[in-house]
């Protein structure tokens, strides 16, 4: 099966697709230090990427009839800015808008399935009639927006759309905000979903559920399992509060001292931490309004991409006397859960802003398996 990567950035959810087993057929990205972290990567990273077809310059460049009839999934993460908590919140009126985009890559391509993602922001009750169009556009990509329509107007007419008998190309159309710490990702990293399956195929897909729960690890720290499988000496052990566990069973929230507890402390052990890629101590972290730090043994904060202040201002490790210091790269890239392999290129500012716009890899190959596997049955299906 094949696939097409849209605003990839530095490939963490085109790395969890090819992981799903999904052929790359082209990955296009603007950004000039993205576009280098992925050739690099192209010519010496994991395997899944040496296959990449990277396009540098913008979507709405690529001419996707081409492959119309050749691609199974079309994914991507159109720029968020218009929509996250710490933007301008202009949705429909920021010309960074990607998801008119978005959608002509899907009209023109006719994928069997897509995936986008995007950030929570894009679920705030001021944009609840701009979701919808989202949504709507997606159902029915090929009703277009006409000369002297605004995005009300359009709106309109995609309402109904849905009621005629002619619908065209048509989507059924799926989303959800997942958590990626309740699917096993060091970080509580809240994102909009946008899945849809070409309805011709008759799928009856339906998102993965959670595997991983906060009160699980509520629980295993309570009874000292948790400390006693990271072999935490008992006088930093937390003194947690009799809890009730999950009445389901469930994998605890993997937390920051999980997903780091291999590499060597950048600031004290420097020879050890050059053995590491991208594991550089970067100085300067402090504590002020809203950049706290993430706890050891919790999952982390969501990675920001630093749109405002501090690149990666909120991008640090907090330990349990008070000290600060920021994650280092190649950190960041663990709770992501990119491999080890996997290169970054560019300046500490700019890798956190890689870092901090990515999906996590695991979780896009949780999605991207599920999607896979939809499809693989409606294949069986159509065959008997």
């Amino acid at each position: 099966m094949n696939s097409i990567e849209l605003f990839a950035g530095a490939g963490g959810l085109g790395l969890g697709v090819g992981r799903a087993g999904f052929d790359n057929l082209a990955t296009v990205e603007r950004d000039r230090w993205c576009c280098e972290t992925l050739r690099e990567n192209r010519e010496k990273g994991p395997a899944e990427v040496q296959a990449w077809k990277v396009h540098q310059g913008d979507v709405r460049d690529l001419d996707y009839r081409r492959f119309e009839g050749n691609v199974a999934l079309l994914t991507g993460g159109p720029p968020c800015q218009p929509f996250s908590l710490g933007g301008k919140h202009r949705a429909n009126g920021d010309q960074r808008d990607m998801f008119p985009a978005a959608v002509a890559a899907v009209r023109d391509s006719h994928p069997s399935a897509f995936m986008f993602e995007n950030v929570k922001g894009l679920t705030r009750s001021s944009f609840k009639e701009y979701f919808e169009y989202i949504k709507l556009r997606l159902t029915h990509p090929e009703v277009v927006s006409r000369a002297d329509d605004d995005w009300t107007d359009h709106l309109k007419r995609l309402r109904n759309h849905g009621r005629g008998r002619d619908l065209g190309l048509r989507y059924d159309v799926r989303t959800k905000l997942l958590n990626a710490a309740d699917y096993g990702i060091p970080q509580k990293r809240e994102r909009v979903f946008i899945v849809g399956f070409r309805s011709d195929l008759g799928t009856e897909w339906e998102f993965p559920f959670a595997t991983h729960t906060r009160e699980e690890l509520e629980w295993e720290k309570f009874t000292g399992e948790y400390w006693d499988r990271n072999r935490v000496p008992s006088r930093q052990r937390e003194k947690g509060e009799p809890v009730t566990r999950p009445l389901l069973p469930s994998k605890p929230w993997q937390t920051v001292r999980e997903a780091i507890h291999d590499l060597p402390d950048p600031e004290r052990c420097t020879r050890k931490a050059k053995l590491w890629s991208n594991h550089v101590f970067q100085a300067g972290a402090r504590s002020y309004v809203g950049h706290t730090g993430s706890p050891l043994d919790e999952p982390a904060k969501t990675l920001k991409a630093g749109v405002h202040g501090v690149p990666g201002g909120e991008n640090m490790m907090r330990h349990r006397d008070g000290k600060l210091r920021y994650f280092t790269v190649r950190e960041c890239a663990r709770l992501q859960t990119f491999p080890d392999e996997f290169v970054f290129h560019g300046s500490w500012s700019e890798t956190m802003r890689q870092l901090g716009n990515a999906v996590p890899v695991d979780l896009a190959q949780i999605l991207a398996d599920a999607i896979r596997a939809e499809l693989n049955r409606v294949r069986r299906a159509a065959a008997v």
